[in-house]
């Protein structure tokens, strides 16, 4: 059985590094208008952000969603690096 997932463009890529890479991109307060999530609100790090997303699916299925659409696109392949 292969555990390569041609079709999840989040193979591979930690939650962490989602959401270091979002919050580099945007910063706290951006995250916080466009997914509005009190963990990105009310004094935000990455530590109670994961603690939060990993609890919580529907939260995670956003962060992940916009990480998906904010750089795939930047992907010379289709696909985020």
């Amino acid at each position: 059985m292969s555990t390569e997932q041609p079709n999840n463009p989040l193979h591979g890529i930690t939650l962490e590094k989602v959401v270091t890479r979002l919050e580099e991109h945007y910063g706290w307060e951006e995250l916080a208008r466009r997914i509005n999530i009190n963990c990105f609100k009310s004094d935000p790090s990455i530590k109670s952000s994961l603690k939060f997303l990993r609890k919580t699916q529907w939260a995670r299925d956003k962060v992940e969603n916009l990480y998906i659409s904010t750089f795939e696109e930047q992907s010379p392949w289709g696909r985020i690096k």
